[in-house]
């Protein structure tokens, strides 16, 4: 059999689908060691779940850092290698016609956080990292010192909605809302863009007459529990151990 791959974890919120992570690396439908689960939000009910089952937690609060980014970010601690142009040029996060300071602040902020994150998660030496309900985009800053090559994806994330329709942060309400009779749940690789990354898997269901906004949710709910371990499986199987360094 071959060595278990080394899983992180980042969440905002309450973490079912971090469970079903937790449930699926427990009783061996994957073979992955979940190894932390980090967040951007101390209160994040899903690190209660994590330490529950074992896990190390930590947490960078974003918060702090926006604020002091919108006051002035002369006061932020930027990291060294960052490089404003570098990183402006490759995103896609923010459109051409975004306010320059605008997009300064953003990318700034964005950095000083996600510094802190690759400060926190290099040491576990992850071959994947699963984004469970992470409410924050990642900006190639983050993305280029995870990736170990220009080619590679180390980073999936689950999205409600069957991609490349109904991108941003509420799937199965823009689903609902313009009548679709077919949702479903998105899991894929993340690149400079806004769920834009290439697809893994997906899993639809019907969208009967009567269905309520929190019937779809419910619904899509329970098949990201079942999508997420299985892409996760599929990433073993197929790629393989090559440690982030």
């Amino acid at each position: 059999m071959a060595d278990k791959i080394r899983v992180g974890a980042l969440i905002s919120g309450g973490g079912t689908n971090l469970q079903a992570i937790i449930d699926a690396c427990t009783n061996r439908t994957i073979d992955a060691d979940l190894v932390f689960t980090g967040s951007d939000k101390p209160e994040a009910g899903g690190l209660e779940r994590a330490q529950k089952a074992g896990i190390d937690t930590f947490f960078v609060d974003y918060r702090p850092v926006i604020k002091q980014a919108k006051e002035s970010l002369d006061r932020l601690d930027i990291p060294g290698d960052f490089n404003f142009e570098e990183i402006r040029q490759k995103q896609k996060l923010l459109g051409p016609d975004t306010p320059a300071d605008r997009v300064r602040t953003f990318l700034v902020s964005r950095a000083v956080a996600e510094s802190r994150l690759l400060d926190a998660i290099r040491p576990y030496q992850i071959d994947l990292l699963v984004l469970a309900g992470f409410m924050r985009t990642l900006t190639p800053y983050f993305i280029d010192r995870f990736h170990e090559g220009e080619n590679t994806h180390r980073i999936m994330n689950i999205h409600p909605a069957l991609l490349p329709s109904f991108p941003g942060t509420d799937g199965y309400g823009d689903t609902y809302r313009y009548g679709c009779k077919v949702g479903g749940c998105t899991v894929h690789y993340i690149d400079y863009g806004e769920d834009t990354g290439p697809i893994i898997g997906q899993k639809a269901f019907e969208i009967k007459d009567g269905d309520t906004l929190e019937d779809v949710k419910k619904r899509g709910l329970e098949l990201e529990w079942q999508l997420y371990p299985e892409c996760i499986r599929k990433f073993a199987e197929t790629v393989g151990k090559r440690k982030i360094s």
